[in-house]
């Protein structure tokens, strides 16, 4: 008689209704995955840290705590009724504690932000924690894939699309020299880049002046090397010194 019900416990699992509620559940993620994609480009052809991999799995995980509230009568393979407590409050807290070991990993390292994606796939890995919990097998196991598709495919397809590369520069001029933004700018679009005139920061060290900036590249094909545009900053007159990275903030 054990063995009879438990065998009727498991096949609840993967019954037909269940098989049908994962279905919907995993286009559900297949969409959310392609439309987080989709606002994602917009951010990584500007250079921004977080890009199409981020959003969409920002997108998957948002919409995989939020479609199983909406098939509650399928939880733990239909037995919700023999559950106590709430589980919806459960998944709040996992879904907040996750947040917060996820924001660990992001750095800010100069111009640049480190950690975005990966605090993104934490956070997924308790949706997918989630669905396994209440008896969403197959969902869990789809989503898995879609994430490892999201952190390898999309990563060559991010480099493949069009996209602006950022640069930021550091100049540090000899005293009394007095740096033109014109003239700069008109250096920087030459060699295919031009000045983001909002990220221009002056500071005076010693009566020397040093300009902060980043500058991006008009088009993915158009601008210089990383080399080039050093070999050719390192011949404008007045310069002591200055320092290159690639941003992404």
């Amino acid at each position: 008689m054990t063995t009879l019900l438990f065998a009727q416990d498991v096949s609840g699992f993967w019954s037909t209704a269940m098989i049908s509620t994962n279905l919907v559940v995993v286009l559900n993620l297949l969409g959310s995955l392609l439309l987080g994609v989709v606002l994602g480009y917009e951010r990584t052809y500007h250079g921004r840290a977080a890009g199409m991999r981020t959003y969409g799995l920002v997108s998957m995980a948002s919409t995989a705590l939020i479609v199983v509230t909406g098939h509650t009568t399928e939880w733990f393979g239909g037995h919700w009724q023999a559950v106590g407590g709430d589980p919806t409050r459960v998944i709040q807290g996992i879904v907040t504690g996750i947040g917060f070991l996820g924001a660990g990993v992001i750095m800010k390292d100069g111009l640049n932000i480190r950690g975005l994606t990966t605090a993104a796939s934490i956070w997924l890995s308790s949706a997918v924690g989630v669905l396994v919990g209440i008896g969403f097998y197959a969902a869990a196991i789809i989503l898995t894939g879609l994430t490892v598709a999201a952190m390898v495919v999309i990563l060559r397809l991010e480099n493949w699309l069009p996209s602006h590369q950022v640069i930021g520069v550091v100049m540090r001029f000899s005293r009394g020299v007095v740096p033109e933004v014109g003239k700069l700018s008109q250096l920087a679009l030459h060699r295919g880049y031009q000045i983001d005139p909002y990220s221009l920061a002056i500071s005076y060290q010693d009566g020397m002046p040093e300009w902060r900036f980043v500058v991006s590249s008009v088009s993915k094909n158009r601008g210089e090397t990383f080399s080039q545009l050093a070999d050719e900053l390192s011949s404008i007159e007045g310069l002591e010194s200055f320092s290159m990275a690639h941003a992404r903030n």
